[in-house]
C-alpha cells in the first residue's frame, strides 16, 4: 500500500467486468545487452538531428504556456508532403490525421466507426493490440484465419465480410508479427466489399520489398480506405510517439470528433516535424535493414528453421516444441526477442550487425545444447 492511500485492491474497484482479470500490454523492457523485440530502428538520429530537435523543443518551452496547436496543420501538411513521396498522390494537410502512436490512431478509428453493436473483422494471426481497441471502445471483434504461409485467402476474407458485415476491418500491411505483406488486389477486394471502413495498418510500410505497393495508392478510388502510418520505425522515432493516417477528408473529420481536446503536444509536434526535414537521413539505414532481414532469414533457414516471407524490419522464424524455453534460453545469454505470434514461433527485430551476430551466436549455442544433452525436437524443437 502506498502511504497516503486507503487498502483496497482491484478487486475492490468498480472495474468494467470486461476488464477483470485483463492485464497491461507491453513487450518485456529488460536491462540486457541486444534487444531485439520492440521492433525499433537500432540507429538513433546523427548529432545533426538531435541539435535541430533540441532547438525545436526549445522554441516550443518558449509558449509552453499555451495549448498547441489543437489541428496539427503544419505537421500535417508535412507528413501529406512525404507520404506523397512514399506511395500517396495529391495528398494534402486536409487528407491527414495524427496522433500520439499508431496506438491512438487505431483506437480513434475504434471509437468513431465501431461501438456496442458493431462489429471490427481481422484475420489471425496478427497485431495483438487490435482486439485491445475492440475491447476498449465496446465494439465486436471477430477474426478470420490466414493460410499457412500467413497470406490472406480473400475468398475467405469476402466471405467473413459478408457474414459479419463488419463496420471495420482491419488489415496490416506488413503484417505483424508475420512481416507479410498484402498484394494490392486483395486490398482492393475487401475494399470493394467491405459495408464499413478498411483500415491498413502500414506501420512497417518502408520496409517493404521493392515492387510491393502501398495502399496509399488506392485512396483516390475507395472513399472509405483509411491507410495508418507511424514514425516510430523507419523514421527511429519511437520515443517521440507519431503515427497517422491518410484517408478521404470526411474520415478525418469523423475522427476528429473523438479525439480528445490538444491530444498532440507542441513538443511533439516540433520534433516531428524537424523529423520530416531530415527525413533523407533518418531513412538512410532503411535499405542496409532490408538487406539485414534477407540475410538474417536466409540464415535462419539454413540452419533448419521455418521462417515466415517478411516485409518488416522484423523476422518471425519457428517452429519450436517449447518456444518459451528458446526464448528464455536467449535471453539468459542477453538477448530479448519476443515470444508472438501462432504457437512454435518466435519474433526477432532486425538490429545493427553486431547485434545480429549475437543474436546467431546465442542462437546457435541454444541449438548446440539441445542437440549436446539430447533435447533436439523433443523439448526445444530445435533442428527439425
Amino acid at each position: 500500500m502506498t502511504a497516503g492511500t486507503s487498502p483496497i485492491s482491484l478487486d475492490g474497484l468498480p472495474l468494467r467486468d470486461d476488464l477483470r482479470g485483463e492485464l497491461p500490454y507491453g513487450a518485456p523492457q529488460l536491462d540486457v545487452p541486444v534487444v531485439l523485440n520492440t521492433n525499433e530502428n537500432p540507429y538513433p538520429p546523427g548529432r545533426a538531428v538531435v541539435a535541430a530537435m533540441a532547438a525545436a523543443v526549445a522554441d516550443a518551452a518558449g509558449g509552453i504556456n499555451r495549448y498547441p496547436d489543437r489541428e496539427a496543420v503544419a505537421l500535417r501538411a508535412d507528413l501529406a508532403s512525404y507520404l506523397n513521396t512514399d506511395g500517396g498522390s495529391g495528398l494534402a494537410g486536409d487528407n491527414v490525421w495524427a496522433a500520439n502512436g499508431s496506438n491512438e490512431i487505431m483506437l480513434q478509428l475504434l471509437l468513431a466507426f465501431g461501438g456496442p453493436g458493431r462489429t471490427a473483422l481481422s484475420f489471425a494471426p496478427t497485431y495483438s493490440m487490435y482486439p485491445e481497441y475492440a475491447r476498449d471502445s465496446h465494439t465486436n471483434w471477430i477474426t478470420g484465419r490466414r493460410e499457412d504461409d500467413f497470406s490472406v485467402d480473400v475468398d475467405h476474407a469476402l466471405r467473413c465480410i459478408r457474414e459479419q458485415a463488419p463496420s471495420v476491418v482491419l488489415l496490416a500491411s506488413p503484417n505483424n508479427p508475420t512481416g507479410t505483406a498484402l498484394p494490392l488486389a486483395a486490398v482492393e477486394a475487401i475494399c470493394a466489399a467491405a459495408p464499413g471502413v478498411v483500415v491498413v495498418d502500414e506501420a512497417y510500410a518502408e520496409f517493404r520489398r521493392t515492387g510491393t505497393p502501398s495502399a496509399l495508392s488506392l485512396l483516390p478510388r475507395f472513399g472509405r480506405l483509411v491507410v495508418t502510418r507511424t514514425m516510430s520505425k523507419a523514421f527511429a522515432l519511437a520515443g517521440g510517439r507519431l503515427g497517422y493516417l491518410a484517408a478521404a477528408p470526411a474520415v478525418v473529420d469523423a475522427v476528429r470528433i473523438v479525439r480528445l481536446p490538444y491530444h498532440l503536444s507542441s513538443v511533439t509536434q516540433a520534433v516531428a516535424r524537424v523529423a520530416l526535414t531530415h527525413g533523407t537521413e533518418l531513412l538512410s539505414r532503411v535499405a542496409e535493414l532490408r538487406g539485414t532481414r534477407d540475410v538474417t532469414v536466409e540464415w535462419l533457414r539454413s540452419v533448419g528453421l521455418e521462417v515466415a516471407e517478411s516485409d518488416a524490419n522484423f523476422v518471425l522464424f519457428g517452429r519450436f516444441a517449447d518456444r518459451h524455453a528458446v526464448w528464455q534460453a536467449l535471453l539468459d545469454r542477453g538477448v530479448l526477442i519476443r515470444e508472438t505470434g501462432p504457437v512454435g514461433w518466435l519474433r526477432v527485430s532486425i538490429g545493427t550487425p553486431a547485434e545480429m551476430a549475437a543474436f546467431r551466436q546465442a542462437l546457435d549455442e541454444v541449438r548446440s545444447v539441445a542437440g549436446r544433452d539430447g533435447l533436439g525436437t523433443g523439448v526445444l524443437g530445435i533442428g527439425e
